[in-house]
């Protein structure tokens, strides 16, 4: 019996002796695009233990050569550049005024100026103004442009909060959007230390809304009252993922 136990020893010692407890390592990882932070649970969950530098954009990951491998190939997967997103706004004015002011309608619009007609009686529709933003995804951005000439000029604006690629990769999702005129009052003035002191005093007109919006559509995101009910501003929105 004894001799049975010590073959099996025998047998056993080297099997044990060939098996090997699997190094640790250190190693840096550099982050371009995506906070290392942000990063930081999704990374985790392979079995590595992650220090995040968002200052640095670099992340101290120490786990297994498997795990360190498998932790790498993640990060290299979320760390993507943000997609650049184009959002194009035309400010339209529908009145049945003569003599309305403005340029010609652009013909790529016409048809979204056909479709107002049938809803809206307003005899004729000019091109205010045209405002173009472009900025990557999760960012905001903004945009004025200068209607009229003189210390008073009268402005129009667009700006977003936000704006993101949907899951389909053709919807773009825009939070907080602005889009409207900026115009002078008048004067206003106002007594400080230094004597008397005068500004020019302005209303803000538009529409504040958040928007989803089909790449390559035209969509009539509002309409606004201008000087009554016989003048009208129109916003029409187009948008669409530069890369």
């Amino acid at each position: 019996m004894k001799r049975i136990v010590l073959a099996v020893l025998l047998v056993i010692t080297p099997l044990f002796g060939q098996q090997k407890v699997e190094e640790h390592v250190t190693k840096l990882v550099h982050v371009k695009y995506v906070d290392p932070q942000a990063l930081r649970p999704l990374v985790s969950a392979f079995g590595v233990q992650v220090i995040p530098d968002s200052q640095m954009k670099v992340m101290t990951l120490y786990g297994s050569p498997a795990q360190i491998a498998a932790a790498e190939e993640a990060i290299k997967q979320l760390d993507v550049a943000p997609k650049t997103i184009e959002l194009v706004v035309h400010f339209v004015v529908g009145s049945d005024q003569p003599n309305l002011t403005g340029a010609a309608v652009p013909a790529d619009i016409r048809d979204v100026i056909t479709q107002l007609k049938g809803t809206f009686t307003y005899k004729d529709y000019k091109m205010l103004d045209v405002l173009t933003l472009r900025t990557r995804a999760g960012s905001s951005a903004e945009t004025t442009g200068i209607l009229t000439a003189g210390n008073n000029p009268r402005m129009s604006q667009f700006s977003i909060r936000n704006a993101r690629v949907g899951e389909d990769g053709t919807t773009i999702r825009i939070d907080r959007m602005h889009a409207g005129l900026r115009i002078p009052m008048g004067q206003r003035t106002t007594q400080t230390k230094s004597g008397e002191r005068t500004a020019t005093e302005y209303i803000n007109t538009g529409i504040d809304q958040d928007v989803d919006v089909k790449e390559g559509q035209k969509v009539v995101v509002g309409r606004a009252s201008l000087e009554g009910p016989e003048k009208a501003l129109f916003l029409i929105l187009t948008a669409r993922v530069v890369q």
